[in-house]
């Protein structure tokens, strides 16, 4: 009986897949953002949590594509030192990194990767406004 991949496994192989990835859009930012947003606790660094959030909001919110969400962070990371605190809630989306994997490369699983990062931030809706707040206060927005 084959053991299933533990979370972060999951997630080694699904990067594996979006770095390799030929889109410009650059895709696996998309996963790092869902991933950390997912996973992100008590003992996380702030930025960790804060990132993913700004990421999820520019992407769902704003229509950003990976490389501007990741241009954003490079920008956000000059001011790290004032990063907000989000409370974040115990659920926090229905699909998981393992659904993403079971789907098919290619189209497939590039059309599950953005169902995940939406479920996600979806699921975080009592934090938007807060999310929101601090990126107009960073002029990301």
């Amino acid at each position: 009986m084959e053991i299933p991949p533990t979370d972060q496994e999951a997630f080694h192989q699904l990067s594996y897949y979006t770095l390799s990835h030929k889109d410009p859009s650059f895709i696996h930012q998309l996963i790092i953002d869902t991933f950390a947003a997912q996973h992100a606790d008590e003992t996380s660094k702030k930025i960790y949590a804060v990132f993913a959030l700004a990421g999820l909001y520019l992407h769902n919110e704003r229509g950003f594509t990976g490389r501007e969400v990741q241009l954003a962070h490079t920008r956000l990371a000059k001011h790290k030192e004032n990063l907000p605190i989000f409370t974040l809630p115990t659920k926090r989306g229905i699909m998981t990194v393992h659904d993403v994997m079971k789907t098919k490369a290619g189209k497939e699983r590039d059309a599950a990767i953005e169902k995940w990062s939406a479920s996600t931030w979806e699921a975080l809706t009592e934090i938007h406004q807060e999310v929101e707040t601090w990126l107009r206060s960073q002029n990301e927005i």
